[in-house]
Order: structure tokens, then sequence, then C-alpha cells
């Protein structure tokens, strides 16, 4: 059979309301109450321009309903959640249609917005065994549309909002409840809908991770500094930047790149003038905060609070370093990833939607003389997994426990008395 050739879909298929006040989100409110079902949901950050990650467009809409662009800003500029309340009260009263829905429910619970039912349609697309789960690539899968995503990586702050942009954002939910029928139908026909079931649950008390520890030490180019008061200059640096991204509300980024805050932390600038005359140190704040950044040089010339070359290890080992330091944890961990990658080829989904790596590297890191069904299936819950997932991937880790314990024995020099 010939695959059917994809439409370009440019326009949204429905009538667009651009809601930017307090009385335009009122009737917005009430039209959708009128509208029965599920509410396809996408909201707009403008990720790489912004300090911050609030939404500057939220996009709604029910399967019959008119298409709503939010305007967040205009309606509240500090993003009081009070006046998005009784929208909160709506949206709760149905299921969610998102995709990639982690990607947007930080955003929207700033604003008070939270599901009490969600359906993800990229994480369904990922159980069903699709290669792409873009939207775009979704789309193009179940409807056979062609949607347009130019303007995916655009300064969603700026005001006026272009046109072209609005029709980019409505479209995405103008097609959401067809695609969400289309990955019910092949999860359903999967035999994965309990599956589907039991990980949009689980989205349900998603809430974004906090910053990690030492966030300055994955500056790129940080690498190469091997002293300790290099890696101050940075810390320094880096904080100070991150300090003036959040007063401006700007990406740091987009003030000094990475490449500056690592070169000058290999080369230490000893004054002000020469930190001013070097081109290596560059970007658009480069020059204007200049009296920032030398303070934060300085600090970090003077200080007596010296970083570590290293950040000591917490929690299991690196796996990649078990082959060498602790055979038997690897050989487990091995045995353990060729099954599961097994059985996933056969489940027709990714290995990591079956069980993600951390809890098998945690499983296979302990040492046991036996290993329990029932045990291990309560230990991977303790971690995370999914009671679904937990059900296949408890025998394979068993297995490969067993066989990596036996293997192991036979490969074991036998030792003869003299």
């Amino acid at each position: 059979m010939a695959e059917l050739e994809n439409t370009p879909l440019l326009k949204p298929r429905r009538e667009v309301v651009f809601v930017d006040n307090s009385d335009a989100l009122a009737n917005c409110v009430a039209e959708l109450a009128t509208q029965d079902g599920a509410f396809a949901l996408d909201a707009e950050r403008a990720s790489g321009f912004k300090y911050s990650q609030r939404a500057y467009l939220i996009q709604i809409s029910r399967r019959n309903s008119k298409l709503y662009l939010i305007d967040p800003v205009a309606i509240s500029a500090d993003g009081d959640i009070a006046a998005f309340s009784a929208l909160a009260e709506l949206l709760a009263k149905d299921t969610w249609i998102l995709h990639a829905a982690t990607q947007d429910l930080g955003c929207l619970a700033e604003l008070g917005l939270k599901p009490t039912s969600l359906f993800d349609t990229e994480l369904g697309s990922r159980l069903n065994g699709l290669e792409r789960v873009g939207l775009g690539a979704v789309v193009e899968h179940y409807l056979h549309l062609q949607l347009a995503k130019e303007h995916s990586a655009v300064d969603w702050s700026k005001r006026p909002l272009d046109a072209a942009w609005l029709d980019y954002a409505a479209l995405d939910v103008d097609v959401m409840h067809e695609v969400m029928d289309g990955v019910r139908t092949d999860l359903e026909a999967g035999d994965k809908a309990a599956w589907a079931a039991e990980e949009f649950e689980a989205l349900l008390g998603f809430t974004p991770k906090g910053p990690k520890p030492d966030r300055w030490r994955s500056t790129t180019g940080l690498h190469d500094v091997k002293d300790q008061r290099g890696l101050a200059v940075a810390r320094e640096l880096w904080q100070a930047r991150e300090d003036l991204g959040r007063k401006l509300d700007v990406s740091p980024g987009r003030l000094i790149p990475d490449v500056s805050i690592s070169h000058v932390a290999k080369t230490l600038p000893r004054s002000r003038p020469i930190l001013a005359a070097d081109k290596s140190f560059h970007g658009r704040a480069s020059r204007n905060y200049l009296d920032t950044w030398w303070e934060a040089v300085s600090r970090g010339l003077e200080t007596n609070d010296l970083p570590p070359l290293r950040v000591p290890a917490t929690g299991i080992p690196n796996h990649r370093n078990w082959p060498n330091k602790f055979p038997k944890a690897a050989a487990r961990l091995s045995l353990a990833r060729t099954g599961l990658t097994e059985l996933a080829e056969q489940l027709k989904l990714p290995v990591e939607n079956l069980i993600s790596p951390e809890p098998v590297r945690q499983v296979c890191w302990i040492e046991r003389d036996d290993v329990d069904h029932d045990v291990l299936i309560q230990e991977l819950i303790g971690l995370g997994v999914r009671n679904w997932q937990a059900a296949f991937a408890a025998p394979i880790l068993i297995a490969a426990i067993q066989r990596a314990d036996e293997e192991l024995t036979r490969q074991a020099p036998e030792h003869t008395e003299p």
C-alpha cells in the first residue's frame, strides 16, 4: 500500500481568539465551560532569551471549541495566580492533553494551573514504538498533516507577537485531540493502555528538578582549568552572571558565554584594564557590566575558600568504572542491559521507557546472596519504577544477577594444593 502524502497545515482550522486582558480571559473561561471533553494545552516559554521559565503564551482548546491563545504576562505582569483562578478551576474538571508534558507542567503550575488527569501524546507515542516523537512527526504519523515548525525557537517574550507566530502556536492545540485519538487507538491495540495510564498518573506528581549543586562546574571549557584558584575565579564569575541574569531576566549565556568564563579562569587577569583589553572575554554584557565581572574575578583571586579540583563522589560509583574496579557489578549490569534491550524490542518500545537506566544500575550494584522476586519488585518501585515496568524488568534483572554470579564462578581460576 502506498504511503499517504502529508498535507501542509499552514493555518489553524478553527477560529483563533487572542486573550490579553482579564475580561477576555473571563469570556474564554465561560465559553470553554460550555464545551465538553478534554483540554488540549500547550505553553510557550522564552528559553535561551529569558532567565525565568515562565509561560509567555498558553494555548487551550476543547474538541469543538475555538482556539484560545492566552497572554499571561499581559493579564498579570507578576504572574499572580489569583488572576488565573477561574481558569484553573475549569481546567481541573477534565483531562489535559499535552505533548511532552514535563516541558510545560512547571510553567503552568507557576500560574496555579495543575491537572487532575492528563494524556501525554509524546509519551504515548513512545510506548507505541514510534521512532520520532516530536509533535510534528507524530502529527504526520497519525494525521498525515505537516506542521510548520520554523518558529519553535523564537523569543516568545517579544511584544507584540508576530501573527505568523500565533498561527504556529494555535496549530499545536488545533490537532491535539485527533492526535490523542490515534495514540490511544494504538495503545489499546497493543495492549499498552494500562501502561500509559500508569505513566500519565505518575506525571501528575511531576515537579521540575531543582538545581544541581556546583552547577558552575558544568561551564563549557572548564575541564581545562587544572588549579583551584582558576576554579574559584570561574565559580565567582559564573555566580555573578547568574545573579545578573536573574536580576535582568536574561538568559545568563546571553550576557557572557561559558567560553569567556573558562578563558578568564585559565588566564587569571590581575587588573581591570587587563580584563577590559582581553578580546577573548566577550559577550553582549562583557563591557557594559565590566565592574560586575571584575569584582567577581577579584573575589576569586583573593578568596581562601578554594573549591576542590574534583567533587567527592556520592552514591554508587560511576558505572563506566565498574569493568575494571567492580567486575561482578559490571557483569550483572551488562547482562541486565542485554536482556532489557531484547525485551524492549519484543514489546516495541524504547528501552528507556521500559525502565530508566538509574534504577537498573542501583539494583545491579548491590551484592546479594539471594534475590527474591517480590522483594526486588518493591525495591524497584521504591526507586521510582512503575508497577508495569517492575513486573517486566524484575525477571530480567533476577536472571542477570544469577547468571553473572554463575559465569564469574566458572571463570575463576581453580586453586590446587601444592
